[in-house]
């Protein structure tokens, strides 16, 4: 793996797929890409969970609570291996 993408997620539900579909949708395909659900409420948590499942090069992190964008971005940093 070449490339670890990290994304923290917080209540970005009307914007996060059409990140998500330009990410997949690149002619470049060696990439991990690692979302983080900062304690959204909105249904981005569940909207994470369902692109997990259609690319396996995709895992979501679920914080309990809102802690912020350093957290989230450091949390995904700790899970990157590209």
């Amino acid at each position: 793996m070449k490339l670890s993408i990290v994304i923290p997620v917080y209540q970005v539900v009307d914007t996060l797929p059409r990140c998500l579909d330009s990410i997949i949708g690149q002619s470049f395909r060696d990439w991990q890409l690692i979302l983080v659900d900062d304690g959204s409420t909105d249904g981005s948590s569940a909207l994470c969970d369902k692109y997990v499942k259609q690319d396996h090069r995709i895992q979501v992190t679920h914080l309990k609570k809102n802690s912020g964008l350093s957290t989230a971005r450091n949390t995904g940093v700790e899970k990157a291996k590209g």
